[in-house]
């Protein structure tokens, strides 16, 4: 049998054990980190949030809140 046989039916086998553990695949689409246009986009956003009063609070409350979380650094 082939490695590609073979991937195929581990695959398989691993999909019916989840099925059987009663989940089901979901695919999704999620936008692409790499390209030039998400950057742009999120310099964009971040832009906007500079100096905002209400994005220090939730900067902070997240400091706050990672600095709790044990093996956090």
């Amino acid at each position: 049998m082939s490695s590609i046989h073979e991937s195929t039916g581990k695959v398989a086998r691993h999909r019916e054990r989840m099925r059987a553990a009663g989940l089901r695949p979901v695919q999704f689409w999620v936008p692409d980190t790499r390209s030039p246009e998400f950057t742009a986009q999120v310099r964009q956003q971040c832009l906007k949030l500079n100096g905002d009063p209400a994005e220090a609070e939730v900067l902070r409350f997240t400091e706050d809140a990672a600095s709790h979380v044990e093996g956090w650094e």
